[in-house]
């Protein structure tokens, strides 16, 4: 076998002793958790924000975003339910390119998976102490996930993980709502059946153990756009798309019929600032259908402190390392704009 095997890492439970959470957090996150499956079950009429950062590259800046949207969740609570995305492990398309904080908790420096796994823990659990949020972030790695398990609300499998089934079968197992992306092509009933699997029970390998799965009634569709055959991006997002989901939705008798659309990504076409008119699109589709207004239960959109992107080593306090994001300003301008039109 060509790999070298550097370091037996720690398990889950034995990270979870070390950094552990105190009552009153656990109490928040079920309080949190309930809360948000209320949405996706239809007990509450809430709109959920996924939002946040392309990646978590560093403490520091993703904290005081989420300072920021702690203080302006103020001011639509009524109306909204934000998540935070702390995403610590990002999937790369050629798989070259920084991996996330998992991998690299300095982007500047070698990988360090022991470091990684304190890092994203630390950082999880800061969000959750010091601003009562339980975050989302993105399910790259099955047999990760428990490192996280206890302290995450919201679970994402990407595009390319969709149709795997170890991430189907694991998001079977868990308790709190994963969304399930269509897959890079766009076929939206393998978007589907990723669905079907991961709400139905399963026994399988997990983490060296046979493990038997309840499934998962709050797992749901994320629309993200896709790629066609010539490379070009095709948007997902429209009235008519999300009708058709509807209707897929009736076809195959899912449980909790439910949509997150993600307004980056090939939604975007990657062009971030065009995620403030495909939001407003989105909320005007849900205002003039009543069916579109059961099944979108929210967005996805990336934001952090600063517009756009920069490379790595460039150093502005704020600005994403991977796909370019909203700045705080616009971040906060739409979420008052979507909070008034719901």
């Amino acid at each position: 076998m060509q790999m070298n095997f550097h370091r037996k890492l720690p398990i889950p439970q034995e990270v979870k002793k070390e950094y552990p959470l105190t009552e009153r957090m656990i109490q928040v996150k079920e309080a949190r958790d309930e809360s948000i499956r209320a949405v996706f079950d239809g007990r509450s009429d809430k709109f959920i924000l996924v939002i946040g950062p392309c990646s978590a590259d560093q403490s520091e800046p993703v904290l005081e975003y989420i300072g920021r949207l702690r203080r302006l969740e103020e001011q639509v609570s009524d109306k909204m339910i934000l998540i935070p995305r702390i995403y610590t492990n990002k999937p790369r398309t050629n798989g070259q390119g920084y991996k996330g904080m998992l991998h690299q908790p300095n982007p500047e420096e070698k990988p360090d998976m022991y470091k990684g796994i304190i890092a994203i823990r630390e950082l999880h659990l800061a969000a959750l102490r010091d601003y009562d949020y339980t975050c989302a972030d993105e399910m790259l790695y099955p047999e990760n996930y428990r490192y996280l398990s206890d302290i995450l609300s919201y679970n994402a499998v990407g595009a390319r993980s969709v149709e795997n089934q170890q991430h189907r079968l694991t998001a079977s197992g868990l308790e709190t709502p994963v969304g399930m992306k269509n897959p890079t092509g766009g076929d939206l009933v393998v978007m589907m059946n990723s669905i079907a699997a991961a709400q139905a029970s399963h026994t399988f390998l997990y983490r060296g153990w046979e493990v038997t799965s309840e499934g998962n009634p709050y797992a749901h569709a994320i629309l993200r756009g896709y790629v066609d055959y010539a490379g070009r991006s095709i948007s997902n997002y429209h009235y008519e798309d999300l009708l058709r989901v509807d209707e897929l939705y009736e076809t195959m008798k899912l449980k909790n019929p439910s949509v997150i659309v993600d307004t980056n990504h090939n939604n975007s076409g990657k062009k971030y600032l065009e995620q403030i008119r495909i939001a407003k699109d989105v909320v005007h589709s849900r205002n003039q259908n009543p069916d579109i207004k059961r099944l979108v239960k929210g967005l996805m959109i990336e934001s952090y402190l600063e517009d756009g992107a920069q490379a790595v080593g460039e150093h502005v306090f704020g600005k994403s390392i991977t796909d370019p994001c909203l700045g705080w300003e616009k971040t906060r301008q739409l979420i008052l704009d979507i909070a008034e039109k719901l």
